[in-house]
């Protein structure tokens, strides 16, 4: 462990030009990350980098190895690969390969982000991702644009049972959070909303 966190600082200072730097358990290790975007592992003292296009020829000569750590005494392979000492000796080499498996990272990220469905979201599920569709709602960015009280009387208008507890899912849908984990102001504020605009009826 001790190697391992003077491994974390090392890599703080060669790759600093990247921004901050956070260092979090996880895999067994450390996962290093820049605005929340995990591009490197820190395990048993050595530096892993995500994999990218860039690290490739690397790989390929066999100066990079994968990752490979065990979970209940199964091996199972990361696309994390180790930074040997040469490349440690070659900081700017080091540095532009960070870098490239930083934006990756976010490339990936990103593309996680626009492949995301309705029934992905916290509360929601393939029957009201469904509903939503047949009311002209298809996207996440659909439903965030018009916002939970308008998806919800979209829904309403097809639905005549519709609750108040679809408009709390709505809601933590689009905040990323369980419905029953929304904040106590945000619940008494939409069910104000409820009561002035909506007949009361059971859902």
């Amino acid at each position: 462990m001790n190697n391992s966190k003077q491994r974390i600082a090392q890599s703080k200072h060669y790759l600093a030009p990247l921004g901050e730097i956070d260092a979090r358990t996880q895999f067994g290790g450390y996962s290093l990350a820049v605005e929340k975007i995990v591009f490197a592992v820190v395990a048993e003292g050595e530096l892993y980098l995500r994999a990218c296009e860039q690290i490739q020829p690397y790989i390929g000569a066999g100066r990079m190895p994968r990752l490979i750590f065990h979970k209940r005494g199964m091996p199972v392979s990361l696309n994390y690969f180790r930074v040997d000492e040469a490349l440690w000796a070659q900081p700017e080499t080091l540095l532009a390969l960070s870098r490239s498996a930083l934006k990756r990272a976010r490339q990936q990220l990103q593309e996680k982000v626009d492949n995301l469905r309705v029934k992905d979201l916290p509360n929601m599920g393939l029957r009201l991702e469904m509903m939503l569709r047949a009311v002209g709602i298809c996207t996440v960015q659909s439903l965030r644009a018009e916002g939970s009280k308008q998806c919800w009387l979209k829904l309403k208008a097809a639905h005549k049972n519709l609750g108040i507890n679809t408009l709390f899912a709505l809601e933590g849908a689009i905040t990323g959070r369980h419905q029953a984990a929304l904040p106590d102001a945000v619940q008494q504020e939409l069910r104000d909303w409820f009561n002035h605009n909506v007949d009361l009826r059971p859902e």
